[in-house]
């Protein structure tokens, strides 16, 4: 975790990758404590710093604000191609595929970030597709926020079985039913789509 973090990309997969049997969940960041959200309002724990934790089996990176001061962070670029050498699998949510493609975990292989940032994928020859979870080799990329639940769903299946993925999927009751038919760029109103453009840090020249 990172300062300025999105809280439901880490709590996201949390509810659900947090689910395989035997699983050991550690939140890391570059100093223990509390971690804010990108709101200020939510702060997580982490309980270990990165270099205590050097081989883990899953890595989810999450995105938020916060990701754009950690580009160039070599503390945390550094550990995460370290961590990616002996992981298993390799993930992200959001904009944290942006610092996976930042540290050269990306170069050549498709992956999905939140719409507004895909684009910026590109700059570190990755290639970017609009899939809502997008799985290349050991490497999984969820688009933004909301799909960091399916992505942990999706690599459950692939770890646990397609049964427990789905036990977990009902106990945790995701039916996604939204009152509103807007939820990407292709379908939401389009002036609402350009004003988001127009306001984001991620903007080409």
């Amino acid at each position: 975790m990172f300062d300025r973090f999105t809280a439901l990309d880490a709590v996201g997969p949390y509810e659900t990758l947090g689910r395989l049997p035997d699983a050991e969940l550690v939140f890391v960041a570059e100093e223990t404590g509390p971690v804010r959200s990108d709101t200020g309002a939510l702060a997580l724990t982490a309980d270990k710093t990165l270099a205590e934790v050097a081989h883990p089996d899953i890595i989810v990176v999450p995105g938020g604000p916060g990701q754009t001061a950690q580009m160039e962070n070599e503390a945390l670029l550094a550990w995460l191609r370290a961590a990616d050498a002996t992981s298993t699998w390799t993930t992200s949510v959001c904009t944290g595929s942006l610092l996976l493609a930042a540290a050269g975990l990306l170069r050549g292989r498709r992956a999905t970030s939140h719409w507004l940032a895909l684009d910026f994928l590109k700059q570190f020859g990755a290639r970017p597709t609009g899939e809502r979870v997008v799985i290349e080799d050991k490497y999984v990329t969820a688009a933004g926020v909301s799909s960091g639940i399916d992505m942990g769903l999706t690599l459950l299946g692939k770890i646990a079985g397609d049964e427990h993925a789905q036990a977990v999927q009902l106990l945790t009751e995701y039916d996604p039913q939204p009152p509103y038919d807007a939820g990407s760029p292709h379908k939401a109103p389009a002036h609402l789509v350009e004003e988001f453009r127009a306001r984001s840090r991620f903007i080409l020249t």
